[in-house]
């Protein structure tokens, strides 16, 4: 195989979850905290996630103090609870076919990490090799780079050696930080100018899950 680790992001890159859970969570967060403010439409939500990031929309666009963050983040777990979101087609087979090769699968992302081995157990019938979620905590999470260090440093493997899999910017700059490739993953949906940027700074752009399972299981 091309890389001996997949470093995924999980929300929009293996499971289609912002419109379904990410952006009515912080709608409710909005509407209990800001009720006297217009509530974010999903395209605007998703371009701030792009950029500046979820951390910069939530203390620098909408200047939650810490108790409101603390509230949003309650709101967003309870509907992580209530809902799970479905996996893109072809996502699970890519993943068990890497490993069933000897692949380690890692994933890198702003959910809980709870969460995430809960959907990959129940869809992929398997937990990831390593997660860090938001749960990792200030500094050890997306982008910063101790999460990828920390997986290349537990997994004993050059930068080169594995592949950041990630839809948006925060991923890429973590890549990037670290010295490892990034394949953007186009299939969830974007705006143009996110599509456009993405597909301008990544090593590679792979607009379907079989595009990328036929280049890293080539």
């Amino acid at each position: 195989m091309r890389y001996q680790c997949l470093i995924l992001d999980h929300d929009d890159t293996a499971v289609d979850s912002t419109g379904y859970i990410h952006y009515p969570s912080f709608v409710q967060a909005l509407k209990e905290l800001r009720p006297n403010e217009p509530v974010l439409t999903l395209e605007q939500f998703v371009d701030y996630c792009f950029n500046p990031g979820f951390t910069a929309l939530c203390q620098d666009i909408e200047h939650f103090s810490q108790s409101e963050m603390q509230r949003q983040q309650t709101i967003w777990r309870q509907y992580n609870q209530a809902l799970t979101a479905q996996f893109f087609s072809g996502f699970p087979q890519l993943v068990r076919a890497f490993k069933q090769r000897g692949g380690k699968v890692t994933v890198i992302s702003q959910s809980d990490a709870s969460k995430i081995e809960s959907d990959y157990l129940t869809t992929c019938h398997f937990k990831p090799d390593i997660v860090y979620g938001w749960d990792a905590g200030p500094g050890k999470r997306k982008p910063a780079t101790y999460p990828v260090k920390q997986i290349l440093q537990r997994l004993q493997l050059a930068p080169e050696a594995a592949l950041v899999v990630d839809d948006l910017r925060p991923g890429l700059e973590m890549a990037a930080k670290c010295g490892v490739p990034f394949a953007a993953a186009g299939w969830a949906p974007k705006t143009p100018r996110i599509k456009a940027w993405m597909q301008s700074h990544a090593d590679m752009y792979f607009s379907q899950v079989d595009q990328l399972a036929a280049f890293l299981l080539a």
